[in-house]
């Protein structure tokens, strides 16, 4: 196989490996506790995330708590809306750091994660995470291969996340009475988050999918989990929130 297709596989692979950690682990289990997961589930996601993204999670959980106490409104900190397609579908990261570094959002939107004994030995430490994992795939299928699936993640991850809010927020259909439009190819590619009319809709909720058309594909993934006891969904009923409910409560349920 030519290695510049096994690196776009390899990268792909991992990229939505790094999607499904996202979405269950820091979305829906600790930015709106939709769910519990058990504590060897929990350090697994946190391990992968670790070596495949080097995000902080009580910062990406703040400033996503932040755009829902905040939606397409003036204190947003991604709205395409506010701030233009362009800035956010290709600047998104920067506007994630540019939050992060304002002294309060951390502070303010996630009190119920402060940082542990091994986020201050290992995972805030975001380069030796990522040299890890890189030089993890370097070792399993060779320097070239390794860096260049490296490299095409980077940009796969980056791309897609600021394609949930981007797109998100700009593009798509309604099911509910909110800014945020529901994209099924997009839920393909981010393991569920292109549903995102449903889940501003219903922040709490460990489904995205709420009509019967409609797949998310990180719900098997939640349900497997459910079914081998190592997560609990918080709440059965849906839970529908108003369209002008913009505090914090809204975005932690």
């Amino acid at each position: 196989m030519p290695k510049v297709l096994l690196a776009l596989i390899v990268a792909f692979v991992v990229c939505q490996v790094a999607l499904a950690c996202t979405t269950i682990y820091l979305h829906r289990a600790l930015a709106h506790k939709s769910l519990t997961l058990s504590p060897p589930v929990r350090m697994v996601f946190r391990v992968m995330l670790w070596l495949m993204t080097g995000i902080r999670p009580r910062q990406w959980v703040a400033v996503h708590r932040k755009h829902h106490a905040y939606t397409d409104v003036e204190g947003d900190p991604h709205s395409p809306l506010l701030l233009g397609f362009w800035k956010v579908q290709l600047g998104n990261v920067m506007l994630y750091r540019k939050s992060v570094r304002d002294g309060e959002t951390t502070q303010r939107y996630a009190k119920d994660l402060p940082p542990d004994r091994l986020d201050k030995v290992l995972f805030d430490h975001a380069f030796i995470g990522l040299g890890i994992g890189i030089t993890a795939l370097c070792l399993v299928f060779g320097w070239e291969v390794g860096l260049i699936a490296a490299g095409i993640h980077t940009v796969l991850y980056l791309a897609i996340n600021s394609a949930v809010n981007a797109i998100g927020h700009r593009f798509g259909s309604k099911s509910y009475e909110n800014t945020a439009r529901n994209n099924q190819w997009l839920a393909w590619l981010t393991v569920g988050e292109g549903l995102h009319n449903n889940h501003h809709a219903a922040p709490t909720s460990a489904k995205f999918a709420l009509n019967g058309h409609q797949i998310d594909p990180g719900w098997w993934i939640i349900r497997g989990l459910v079914r081998t006891g190592q997560a609990k969904v918080r709440l059965n009923e849906l839970r529908l929130v108003k369209r002008a409910e913009t505090t914090a409560e809204a975005a932690t349920g």
